[in-house]
């Protein structure tokens, strides 16, 4: 593709990208950005404890723990004749997580020990300027517990490599780091008057203005705090953390939002889930109840009967949105010869007979139809048969609800290190069919 299609608008919503990523530097902070974005809108925040009443043109959204999101706009037409549009990501990225009891003392040094959370390139990790975000649980003044988000939205830990000198065979062997042993990351040189847990509950209490003893428990990931940029001749390529799978995540919501989204006759539905990348299995996974219950408390807030809500089901679609694999020319035995997914070439349906993604042959013509509609290329790719592939929300999704679905993503590489890459016109061009998605009357 050639730099001439980067237009400016193309650039600029490849900039709210990366801003948007920026602004999200753990899961809880995913779902805060996105509240964020839904509020201009109009969107209406729903508790699951309290009794819903919908309305046709109605947008609404509904958050489970802090960290997954599910916002819908209510369709213009009969549930049970139109069915919903589902877009489904994930909000949780691989990486490294702080233990409860993780600051510990190292001969005069304060650590943080971790724990690996899904399957990331450990070795990226190493010298790179790492900061703290998440939630924190703690006493409010009255005594009853609140959670807070917390960043410190600078390098405040750090996980040096060892000099060469002492790695003789680093470059032939590769860095093997031992997940118990050499991931705990350095804080500080400790001061005699300090315990390393009391060093770190200081940092946490001056930065959420509280006092030490008023916290109780923390979920904290490490992030990189170096920006999303632009890279190649052109800027036709763009870096972050957390491409895999936020990227999915923003094209999705844009999707949403658009004029023409927000007055289709279908409903229209993103559901974000956390612990995607542990499997899903939890209160707030895609593994979960989640999606079925919101569905369900949609076809109630609208007064539809079971019966309907059955029928709006079969007249459902879910696309699993997750990046995909691109292809790396210095390594082509890796992939399968046949399937090459080129980045800046167009959204990759994905496809894999052991049905680790839900595409076959009906959704996979379905999804191509949508980008001829979109007018955006599209690619298939399956992985290579002797390598085990992974997987997304979208089987189990799709088998919780009974409901068709494709599997799809853009390409991307370095996926899961901390720092991926992936293609500018790509993220355009997936905006534009999960928009025509919403809105077209062909499925």
């Amino acid at each position: 593709m050639s730099a001439s299609r980067l237009d400016p608008d193309v650039k600029a919503q490849a900039q709210e990208l990366l801003d948007f990523i920026d602004a999200s530097p753990s899961p809880w902070h995913a779902v805060a950005t996105m509240e964020t974005h839904l509020s201009m809108p109009g969107f209406r925040r729903l508790e699951e404890s309290e009794r819903w009443i919908l309305r046709p043109g109605g947008r609404y959204y509904v958050v489970r723990d802090d960290s997954s999101i599910i916002a819908f706009v209510v369709g213009a037409g009969a549930l049970a004749e139109t069915g919903f549009r589902i877009v489904g990501a994930h909000t949780d990225s691989p990486g490294l997580r702080v233990k409860p009891n993780g600051p510990n003392r190292a001969g005069r040094m304060a650590r943080l020990g971790v724990e690996v959370y899904g399957g990331p390139i450990l070795a990226t990790f190493t010298d790179r300027d790492l900061g703290l975000a998440g939630r924190v649980t703690l006493n409010d003044e009255h005594g009853t517990l609140e959670t807070r988000l917390l960043d410190f939205e600078r390098p405040l830990v750090r996980l040096p490599n060892l000099a060469i000198h002492m790695n003789r065979t680093v470059n032939e062997e590769g860095l093997r780091l031992d997940k118990q042993k050499e991931l705990p990351v350095i804080l500080s040189v400790l001061e005699e008057s300090l315990s390393p847990r009391d060093r770190f509950l200081e940092l946490l209490s001056v930065r959420l203005g509280c006092e030490s003893a008023a916290i109780r428990s923390w979920d904290l990931n490490l992030y990189d705090t170096q920006k999303g940029a632009f890279w190649g001749p052109g800027d036709m390529f763009l870096a972050d953390s957390q491409l895999d799978n936020l990227a999915s995540c923003h094209a999705a919501l844009v999707a949403l939002l658009d004029d023409a989204a927000l007055s289709a006759d279908s409903t229209a539905v993103c559901a974000f889930f956390d612990h995607e990348e542990v499997g899903s299995r939890s209160m707030k996974g895609a593994d979960g109840r989640f999606l079925p219950d919101i569905l369900e408390r949609i076809a109630f807030g609208l007064k539809v009967d079971p019966e309907g809500y059955k029928q709006a089901l079969a007249r459902s679609f879910l696309v699993s949105a997750d990046m995909a694999h691109a292809w790396q020319p210095n390594f082509p035995a890796a992939y399968e010869p046949d399937h090459h997914a080129i980045v800046n070439d167009g959204p990759v349906i994905k496809v894999n007979a052991n049905l680790r993604y839900t595409s076959e042959s009906i959704s996979e013509a379905i999804f191509m139809h949508l980008c001829e509609q979109a007018d955006v290329p599209c690619q298939k790719y399956s992985h290579r048969t002797d390598i085990p592939c992974g997987s997304t929300i979208g089987p189990m999704a799709s088998a919780a609800l009974g409901i068709r679905s494709v599997d799809v993503g853009n390409p991307m590489w370095a996926m899961h290190s901390i720092r991926e890459s992936a293609g500018v016109l790509d993220h355009t061009d997936m905006i534009e069919v999960l928009r025509c998605f919403f809105c077209s009357d062909a499925l």
